[in-house]
C-alpha cells in the first residue's frame, strides 16, 4: 500500500471520484460508495480507511469551498493545502457545476412555497472550533466565495425567489392578504440599485426592505454586499434586513441580520477606486 503525503496526481483522481458520487447524490440517483472505494484501492493502492479518510477532507475543503457535500462522508479537517488546489482544479475545468440551474422543489407557477426555516444568526449560535473556522476562512479568502456566490446569478435570482413567496405566504397565514399582494420583488422589477431586493411588511404594516444573499454553503460561508446596500442599511436601519440563505440547493435555511452589520460581521474592503490626479 502507497504511504505519505498524496501526491497531485491521486488527489485529482480522487476529487473526480468524489464529484462522480456527489452529482449522483444530488440528482437523486443510486450509488455505492464501497464499489468506489474498492476501484480508488487498485487505481490509488492507498488503503480503504485511507481513501474514506481522504474523501472525508474533500468534504471538509468543499465546506470552505460553499459547496455542496456528500452527506454521509463527514468534513475532516487538517487537510494538505495541495487537496483545496486539487478542488479548485476540478472546478475550474467543470464551471458548469457551479452555474447549475438549482434544482428546487419550488418555482414561480406554484401556488403554494415551502416553509422557511429561519433561525439565528451564527454569531448566536455555537462557534466552530477555531482550527477548522481558520480553515474554512483561508479558502474562502483564497478562492473568493463570496464573489463566487455574488456573480451566480441563477443562483441569486432562485434565493429572491424563495423568499418573495416566503413572504407572501407568511402574510396570507396571518390573515393580511391585503399586505401580501403589496409584496414586491424590486430587484426584479426595478433592478439592483435600490440597496435591497424585496419590498414586504410586517404583520403590523410596517415596511421589511429585505436584501437577499443565497449561498449553497454553511451558515458561515462569506458573502460580498455593496456600498449602496450598507448606505441604505444605515439610512433605513428600522426598515432594512438582510436575509441570509445557506444549505441551499439542499435544503434552504436562513437567518436575518439587522443594521448595524458591524455587530454580526467584519466588513472588509476587497476593492478600491483608482483614480488620476
Amino acid at each position: 500500500m502507497a504511504e505519505g503525503p498524496w501526491t497531485d496526481t491521486e488527489n485529482d483522481l480522487i476529487v473526480a471520484d468524489y464529484f462522480e458520487m456527489l452529482m449522483l447524490d444530488v440528482a437523486g440517483s443510486p450509488y455505492n460508495k464501497a464499489e468506489h472505494n474498492r476501484r480508488l484501492q487498485q487505481l490509488l493502492g492507498r488503503s480503504r480507511t485511507s481513501i474514506e479518510f481522504k474523501h472525508q477532507n474533500i468534504s471538509a475543503v468543499l465546506k470552505g469551498f460553499g459547496e455542496e457535500w456528500i452527506p454521509g462522508y463527514k468534513p475532516a479537517f487538517n487537510f494538505q493545502k495541495s487537496l483545496e488546489d486539487a478542488v479548485a482544479r476540478w472546478l475550474f475545468a467543470n464551471p458548469a457545476w457551479l452555474q447549475r440551474q438549482p434544482n428546487l422543489p419550488w418555482t414561480s407557477e406554484m401556488r403554494e412555497a415551502e416553509p422557511l426555516w429561519i433561525g439565528p444568526a451564527p454569531t448566536m449560535s455555537n462557534q466552530p472550533p477555531p482550527q477548522e473556522l481558520e480553515q474554512m476562512q483561508h479558502i474562502a479568502r483564497k478562492f473568493d466565495v463570496a464573489g463566487r456566490d455574488e456573480r451566480n446569478r441563477k443562483l441569486g435570482r432562485a434565493g429572491e425567489e424563495l423568499v418573495l413567496a416566503h413572504e407572501r405566504a407568511t402574510l396570507k397565514a396571518a390573515g393580511r392578504t391585503d399586505l401580501a399582494n403589496s409584496v414586491r420583488w424590486i430587484s426584479e422589477d426595478e433592478g439592483d440599485g435600490a440597496g435591497y431586493d424585496i419590498a414586504s411588511f410586517d404583520l403590523s404594516g410596517k415596511e421589511r426592505l429585505i436584501e437577499v444573499k443565497t449561498t449553497n454553503g454553511w451558515e458561515r460561508t462569506p458573502f460580498h454586499i455593496s456600498r449602496n446596500e450598507l448606505a441604505v442599511a444605515q439610512e433605513r436601519r428600522t426598515q432594512w434586513r438582510l436575509l441570509r440563505l445557506w444549505n441551499f440547493s439542499r435544503g434552504p435555511k436562513a437567518f436575518e441580520l439587522a443594521p448595524p452589520l458591524e455587530a454580526h460581521v467584519t466588513l472588509t474592503a476587497t476593492a478600491f477606486q483608482a483614480s488620476f490626479s
